[in-house]
C-alpha cells in the first residue's frame, strides 16, 4: 500500500493553512455528501476541470517528455531542468554547527543545527520565522536582502550554549532560495526571474549568493554561504539523510517545485562534466509546465492579471497561492450572472486574493449539517450572508478546483518516476524496490482533501502493483534541515568533519 506519514504541524508554511476564524478548530475530515443542484457555470466548471485517468496519463507523459527535452542541448523546448551541482548528499558523518536560510514564499525561516555525526546525528535544532512585508515583495534587491539579513543577525545573536562552533572557523549557512536560478556551482547562482508574486528589482541576472553575502556584511554578520539550493533540493537532502530510498522531493505550499536524483550520463547539457558520484540533483522547475493541462476561463483571467502572464501555468493550477483566487473568480461570476448570494454583489468578492487557500481548507473541514462554520467564514471574509444551498454550492466549487489541483500534482509526480524508470529499468518499479517521494509544504500538510486526491491520483496512474513500490512521505520542515546538512557536506572545513 502507499504510505503517507504526516507529523503535527509547527512550520510557518503549515501554520498558514489553519483556519482564520478563532471560532473553529482544525478538523481532518473528508466530505463526500456535499451535493447541490448544478448551475450552468458549475456544470461547465466541473466538466472543464475533470481529470479522468486518460488525461492524467497524458499529463504524466508530457511531464516526462518535457523533462527529457529540458536535459537536452536546447534544441527543443522543455522544462528548465536546472543542474544544482549537488552531487553528494549528506552521509551522516557531518559534525558541527550550521545555519540555514529558507526563502521560498511570503515568509522566510532561519535555522541552526548542531550535528553530531553518525552516532548522534541532529543533536539540537531551532528556527525562527519572519513574515516578509508586502511592500518588500516589489522593493529593490538591496531592501529585500537587507531585511532578510537583519532577521539572520537577530537569530544568530540568540545562539546559546547548546550550539558551539570549533575555534577558528567561520559560521556557514545553507541558502534555500526557491526561485529559478541558473546555478553555476554549489555556492553560486544567477537569478533567472522572480515567481510567486515577487517583483523585486535589481536582482535578475545577479548572483543571489553575492546579494545575501553583501547584505550580511552590511549587518556585520560573520558567516559564509557554503551551499545554494532550493527548498525542494533541501527537502530531498533532509529526507535522504534519514532514508536512503528517497529519490525525489516535491514542494506543495505557496508555490511548487520538484527535484530528483539524475544520472549525469543522461544529461546531454552536462556533457563532459566530471563527477565523483555520477549523479546530480536536478531541479525541474515544474511550475513552468503547461502541456495537456485542463484550463478554464477563470484560470486564463487570473493568469492574465498576474505579474507573469503566460508563465508558471502548472504552479498557478496546483499551488496554494492561487487555488483560493480561482475559486473567488468562479464565485464572482456565479454571483453576477446567477445570483448566487441573492441580488446584491458583495463588494469584497471583487477583491483579488481576498479568499485564500487556507479559507477553502477551513470550509471543507466543516462536517456540520448546516455548514455553519463555512457560513461564518464566508461572512467574516466576504461579508456574505448565505443559506445552506449557497454554502453547498461554494463547497462544490472548492472541491472542483482542489480536486483538479491535487490530481494534477499526482500526475506530475508519476511523470518524474516514469522518466527515471525509462532510463534505469527496475530502479523505481523493480521487484522489492522501495522508492520514496518526500513532500513538504503547507498545502500538502494541512489540506487533507488535496493530499488525498494527490495520493489517489498516483495510485490510479501506477496501478496496485507498481504503487506498492512507491512511498509518498510527508517530510516535515525538510528544506531547512536539508539546507543546513548541505552546508555541512559542502563545508570548506569538510576534511575536518
Amino acid at each position: 500500500m502507499m504510505s503517507v506519514t504526516v507529523a503535527a504541524a509547527t512550520s510557518s508554511a503549515a501554520g498558514s493553512y489553519l483556519p482564520r476564524s478563532p471560532r473553529r478548530s482544525f478538523m481532518v475530515a473528508l466530505r463526500s455528501d456535499v451535493s447541490v443542484t448544478p448551475t450552468r457555470i458549475l456544470t461547465k466548471l466541473k466538466h472543464e476541470c475533470a481529470t479522468p485517468l486518460p488525461l492524467l496519463q497524458q499529463v504524466a507523459e508530457a511531464m516526462s517528455d518535457d523533462m527529457r527535452a529540458g536535459l537536452g542541448l536546447g534544441l527543443e523546448p522543455g522544462l528548465p531542468m536546472i543542474p544544482t551541482y549537488v552531487e553528494n548528499l549528506p552521509t551522516g558523518n557531518e559534525k558541527g554547527l550550521f545555519y540555514a536560510l529558507d526563502l521560498g514564499g511570503t515568509n522566510f525561516r532561519v535555522l541552526r543545527v548542531q550535528l553530531g555525526g553518525k552516532d548522534e546525528r541532529v543533536i539540537h535544532t531551532e528556527f525562527d520565522q519572519v513574515s516578509i512585508p508586502q511592500h518588500l515583495m516589489s522593493a529593490t534587491s538591496q531592501e529585500l536582502f537587507d531585511f532578510i539579513a537583519s532577521g539572520v543577525a537577530k537569530f544568530a545573536s540568540k545562539e546559546d550554549a547548546r550550539f558551539h562552533i570549533s575555534p577558528g572557523r567561520k559560521r556557514e549557512i545553507g541558502f534555500a532560495f526557491s526561485f529559478p536560478v541558473k546555478q553555476t556551482s554549489i555556492d553560486s547562482g544567477i537569478l533567472i526571474k522572480w515567481t510567486k508574486g515577487f517583483a523585486v528589482s535589481g536582482t535578475a541576472g545577479r548572483d543571489v549568493v553575492a546579494c545575501l553575502n553583501e547584505a550580511m556584511e552590511r549587518q556585520g554578520i560573520d558567516m559564509r554561504v557554503s551551499a545554494l539550493v532550493n527548498d525542494a533540493v533541501g527537502t530531498l537532502a533532509g529526507a535522504e539523510y534519514w532514508d536512503n530510498d528517497v529519490v525525489a522531493a516535491v514542494i506543495l505550499g505557496t508555490g511548487t517545485n520538484a527535484c530528483y536524483v539524475e544520472q549525469i550520463s543522461v544529461i546531454p547539457k552536462l556533457q563532459g562534466h566530471a563527477s565523483s558520484s555520477g549523479k546530480m540533483i536536478i531541479s525541474t522547475e515544474w511550475g513552468a509546465f503547461s502541456n495537456s493541462l485542463p484550463s478554464t476561463e477563470f484560470d486564463r483571467e487570473m493568469d492574465a492579471a498576474t505579474i507573469n502572464p503566460g508563465e508558471q501555468i502548472f504552479e498557478k493550477t496546483i499551488s496554494g497561492l492561487y487555488l483560493g483566487e480561482i475559486v473567488r473568480r468562479v464565485l464572482l461570476k456565479m454571483t453576477n450572472e446567477e445570483g448566487l448570494f441573492g441580488k446584491s454583489v458583495p463588494q469584497k468578492l471583487s477583491t483579488p486574493f481576498i479568499l485564500g487557500t487556507p479559507d477553502l481548507c477551513a470550509m471543507q473541514q466543516d462536517i456540520s449539517g448546516d455548514l455553519h462554520a463555512a457560513g461564518s467564514l464566508l461572512y467574516d471574509i466576504l461579508g456574505v450572508e448565505s443559506n445552506l444551498s449557497e454554502r453547498k454550492t461554494v463547497l462544490e466549487v472548492c472541491e472542483t478546483i482542489v480536486k483538479r489541483g491535487g490530481r494534477l500534482a499526482g500526475a506530475g509526480i508519476v511523470g518524474i518516476l516514469q522518466k527515471m524508470e525509462e532510463d534505469q529499468r527496475g530502479l523505481i518499479f523493480g521487484n522489492g524496490n522501495r522508492s520514496v517521494v518526500a513532500i513538504d509544504g503547507g498545502l500538502y500538510e494541512k489540506y487533507p482533501q488535496y493530499r488525498a486526491y494527490l495520493q489517489d491520483s498516483v495510485k490510479e496512474l501506477l496501478g496496485t502493483e507498481k504503487s506498492n513500490n512507491v512511498v509518498i512521505e510527508h517530510t516535515k520542515d525538510g528544506s531547512g534541515i536539508g539546507s543546513a546538512l548541505l552546508a555541512a557536506s559542502n563545508s570548506i572545513y569538510k576534511q575536518d568533519l
